[in-house]
């Protein structure tokens, strides 16, 4: 985005709600002066990407209109398995030409798409040191039709793309500006829990040190209560936002030091499973590849399950009880991801939680016990001036489901 704007629409396309939120520059203060959140067309998005630009923009033009949006630049992220690829590499510091080379190589090497027309950015980090040997990017691969489409999409809507970016950068503009000062030197591990997808990334400093995509999602506790309870989706649906809940801890926190992946005294020894490795790649010698770590069995952690003496109701319990075994799934995925970035000699101080699928009530006191880190709620609208015209989203409830769209309009910032 090589012109200077003063305000912007960031727009987040999911596969169960469109988020938008405009952002207005006073002074050197940012301002949040429209916000609205429309149901996304029925198999109009999913985890792949957009499908339905058509009806997509028609519902963004009407959602803008009700909003009263009057910004007509958009900065909108590309999402979806099918639609971006992003990756953070190290690499040795060089200068801008040769930074340019270089990534020209990545970029060709690592497209996973079969379609060989792609838009690809990327963004470097400059050393935390004088005395550091290797620099930080992070890379972007889109297909050349994906990008279309989004721009297509905002066009119908009545709208101009400014710029196209990736969630997790949006999201790193939202924690950056709410949290700079709470939350210097600190590594954040932020979750943000769509409808199918969860996104977690670790951060510090405003740096984006690690992204990892899984496809799990609000929709699979949905699922969960509505097959193990025998009702609809639409009640389950409703029975978890009224009355879900999951106990605040679950008894002792597993050891920092815990290994997800331990073969549990095996004589052979494996290589951790890396949740990020191009199975194409061979091991280095000696090592066994990502395919052979990947076929041991290895049992996750058991839940316990919730009884009445949690604290709550028999309704409660049940719910929970259904959603259980995901549940699982989700914390042993954050905690999968969290020992994967600590293998690298990383660490992780706080776990943050955003997106519709956090709101399960006591979520954070329930991961913290779980994983054996702090956790709490973003807001991304923390330290933010907020005169909307049409504050629909803007409540307690719902508005750390903005971060993203809030991120996106914070791209005048940065």
């Amino acid at each position: 985005m090589a012109k200077k704007y003063n305000s912007i629409l960031g727009v987040d396309i999911g596969s169960q709600t469109i988020k938008i939120a405009e952002v207005r520059l006073q002074g050197r203060q940012p301002s949040v002066t429209a916000l609205g959140m429309a149901q996304t067309p029925e198999g109009a998005v999913d985890h792949i990407g957009v499908h339905d630009s058509e009806s997509v923009g028609q519902v963004l033009k009407q959602l803008c209109a009700s909003s009263g949006v009057s910004v007509g630049d958009v900065v909108v992220s590309m999402a979806g398995q099918g639609s971006v690829l992003v990756r953070t590499l190290e690499v040795p510091n060089m200068n801008e030409s040769e930074l340019k080379q270089h990534m020209d190589w990545e970029i060709t090497r690592n497209i996973p798409f079969a379609e060989s027309t792609v838009v690809s950015d990327f963004k470097a980090f400059p050393p935390e040191s004088a005395a550091a040997q290797n620099m930080d990017v992070v890379m972007a691969i889109s297909p050349q039709s994906a990008v279309d489409l989004i721009v297509d999409m905002v066009k119908k809507a009545g709208k101009k793309t400014a710029a196209l970016d990736v969630e997790p950068l949006g999201l790193a503009r939202s924690l950056a500006m709410s949290y700079e000062s709470d939350m210097q030197g600190k590594n954040i591990c932020l979750v943000e829990i769509g409808h199918r997808t969860t996104s977690i990334n670790i951060y510090r400093d405003g740096k984006l040190l690690m992204p990892r995509q899984v496809p799990l999602g609000g929709e699979m506790f949905t699922r969960a209560i509505a097959d193990n309870m025998n009702v609809s989706f639409e009640e389950a649906e409703h029975m978890k936002h009224t009355k879900g809940e999951v106990p605040t801890s679950v008894g002792a926190a597993p050891s920092t030091t815990f290994n997800p992946f331990d073969t549990g005294g095996a004589t052979q020894q494996f290589a951790p499973y890396n949740p990020f490795a191009d199975p194409s790649e061979a091991a280095p010698e000696g090592e066994p590849s990502a395919e052979a770590t990947e076929v041991v069995p290895v049992p996750e952690p058991e839940m316990p399950v919730a009884t009445p003496s949690t604290g709550m109701s028999d309704e409660a319990t049940g719910i929970y009880n259904a959603m259980a075994g995901i549940l699982d799934e989700f914390t042993a995925e954050v905690r999968r991801s969290i020992d994967y970035y600590r293998s690298k000699g990383g660490e992780v101080d706080v776990i943050m939680l955003c997106g519709g699928g956090s709101k399960l009530r006591n979520l954070p006191s329930f991961l913290e016990s779980a994983v054996g880190l702090p956790a709490q709620m973003l807001d991304p609208m923390r330290n933010i001036t907020v005169n909307a015209k049409r504050a629909d989203g803007d409540s307690d409830d719902a508005r750390n489901e903005y971060a993203v769209a809030v991120g996106n309009g914070l791209h005048i910032c940065f």
